[in-house]
């Protein structure tokens, strides 16, 4: 593996909803307008870092699971 997952379970899914909520908005809400274009990107990113549980922001800033017990 070439990356350590920095994202919690619970907030995978919530990554995962608010991608997707994004995605529809982009496509549905703002039509064929660029900034729509622009938040199904955004959204797509962000369903992906809840799909891989990985966020290379959170890496960036230096965030860690805490160990399980």
């Amino acid at each position: 593996m070439l990356y350590r997952k920095n994202v919690a379970g619970w907030e995978s899914w919530v990554r995962l909803l608010a991608g997707a909520m994004m995605i529809a908005c982009g496509l549905l809400g703002l039509k064929g307008m660029p900034v729509g274009y622009l938040i199904v990107g955004v959204g797509v990113m962000t369903a992906l870092t809840g799909v891989f549980g990985y966020c290379p922001a959170c890496a960036v800033a230096g965030r860690k699971l805490r160990a399980e017990p």
